[in-house]
């Protein structure tokens, strides 16, 4: 009888460990992810999903990671190791990841090096002492002929992001080709960030639309005109939108300098251009109550002090059109001087639709004259008179020929010193690009990581309300539990006395 128990035991248990075994090959490939965050940081988007279908052949990832890194960095290795489990499950095993320790091997810490992962001095507390360690931290991605390289990962901020761009260029082999061109080159408007942005993404050239066009450039940026534009240039955006390709346009109605506080208006055929695809810009600046913030040099006693004051003129935009992908996940965009965007589209048989895809908030204003930029309400009355709805700030133009016309009314939007300074600008901007590019992947992908969640601004009755509530409610509280803890503390003795009484 003994026996018999005893080999109905160990028969269960091999049954139940071959059982586990199972599941866990099964597990490999065939899982279910809950993730209950906000933004599914713990699980693959679908445009990462997206991205790895298209992997056709062996796609090797080598991550050089030092072993004993300080829990932050721990914390980095283990998501990365999550990740990439995700990105080999969906890949039906053509995407395989190897972790190395480069410290523990000097043939290992060479092919670091020849691969481009370079090791980073990092502060650490080791023995109750502050020590600089020498610590590895990148990974490199192979596919064919071709390498992509992460040489530092110290966050997990961005790293699905990351990771499925560096894919996504392995993989691509005919790249959209994307040109920028300024309407306006006296103003030399520096575009080297979006420039670096761009490359890694696409084949990317500055154009000169003075010069004949380039025809198979996919997608056009444009910065914006301050005078009448040359017939060629005219001619050329044009045969740009008649041939059905795409533009980005940076145009305002009023020419600014902050730095000598004067605004003049811009007297430019190319509002005429755009009135011919259904978009009326208007020659004014919108003033909006949700704004950034500037510096103001203020004199106290013989001292000059900056203080932060609200400046209208470079509004919050946080109201997006949920039905165009391009915005539909974006939390803010912040425009510098933008004008307003009216739509027209009566007795134009060429263009299908013009569509808003963001405005200010409920509490804007307009400047049609007597354009001051002074931050301050006591000096300028324009800041006093806002509370009007929202004005459209970004609108595209599509056409019936497939072509499309995307315009965002802020002539400085694609400086590095402006518009490309704000990071919510770049996303949105990088957003615009994939889609004119008819290229979607990524833009879920890249707007869920925006971590920006300002608190909604209250009015001065609502937030009275809310401290007399957060000063009152908890005592009432504390009164009501007193009052019934007394009532059966009362009753408890009332009942001891009457048993010994």
């Amino acid at each position: 009888m003994l026996t018999n128990n005893k080999n109905s035991f160990i028969l269960y248990s091999v049954g139940l460990l071959v059982i586990l075994l199972l599941l866990n090959l099964i597990a490999r490939d065939i899982f279910k992810r809950f993730d209950l965050t906000d933004n599914k940081m713990y699980s693959l988007s679908s445009s990462s999903k997206s991205i790895v279908s298209k992997v056709d052949d062996l796609l090797t990832m080598k991550v050089y990671f030092s072993d004993d890194l300080p829990n932050e960095l721990g914390n980095t290795r283990r998501f990365l190791q999550d990740i990439l489990e995700e990105f080999s499950a969906y890949s039906d095993n053509n995407i395989r990841f190897f972790f190395h320790n480069p410290e523990s091997d000097k043939d290992m810490e060479e092919q670091a090096r020849k691969d481009g992962i370079q090791p980073v001095q990092m502060q650490v507390i080791e023995n109750d002492k502050v020590e600089i360690k020498k610590v590895y931290l990148g990974m490199v991605l192979l596919f064919e002929d071709k390498k992509e390289v992460i040489p530092v990962i110290q966050s997990t901020s961005g790293l699905e992001y990351l990771i499925s761009t560096k894919i996504k260029s392995l993989i691509d082999i005919d790249k959209k080709k994307i040109g920028l061109a300024h309407l306006d080159s006296e103003t030399g408007l520096k575009t080297d960030n979006l420039s670096s942005q761009l490359s890694q993404h696409y084949s990317f050239q500055t154009v000169d639309l003075s010069s004949p066009i380039i025809t198979d450039i996919d997608v056009y940026l444009v910065s914006g005109a301050v005078d009448s534009l040359d017939s060629l240039v005219m001619d050329n955006l044009a045969s740009i939108m008649d041939s059905g390709k795409k533009i980005f346009l940076t145009q305002s109605g009023i020419l600014t300098d902050i730095k000598t506080q004067q605004a003049n208006p811009i007297n430019s055929d190319i509002f005429s251009f755009l009135k011919n695809h259904g978009i009326i810009l208007k020659q004014n600046l919108v003033l909006d109550g949700k704004s950034s913030k500037v510096q103001v040099q203020e004199r106290r006693g013989i001292f000059m002090m900056n203080r932060p004051m609200d400046y209208p003129f470079f509004p919050i935009v946080q109201s997006f059109n949920k039905d165009e992908i391009v915005v539909s996940d974006l939390e803010q965009v912040l425009p510098f001087f933008p004008s307003e965007i009216q739509i027209d589209t009566t007795n134009n048989d060429r263009v299908a639709g013009v569509v808003e895809l963001f405005k200010s908030s409920s509490n804007s204003g307009l400047m049609e004259s007597n354009y001051m930029l002074s931050p301050d309400p006591q000096q300028n009355p324009f800041i006093r008179m806002l509370g009007q709805k929202g004005k459209i700030l970004a609108a595209t133009s599509k056409l019936v020929n497939g072509g499309e016309l995307m315009l965002v009314s802020d002539s400085k939007f694609l400086a590095d010193d402006a518009g490309m300074s704000v990071n919510d600008n770049l996303i949105f901007l990088m957003n615009a690009v994939d889609y004119l590019a008819g290229d979607e992947d990524l833009i879920s992908l890249r707007s869920r990581e925006i971590t920006s969640r300002p608190l909604e601004e209250l009015e001065d009755s609502t937030r009275k309300k809310w401290k007399w509530a957060n000063m009152l409610i908890p005592s009432l509280l504390v009164l009501t539990f007193g009052f019934f803890q007394m009532r059966k503390e009362k009753k408890h003795a009332e009942i001891l006395r009457q048993i010994y009484d």
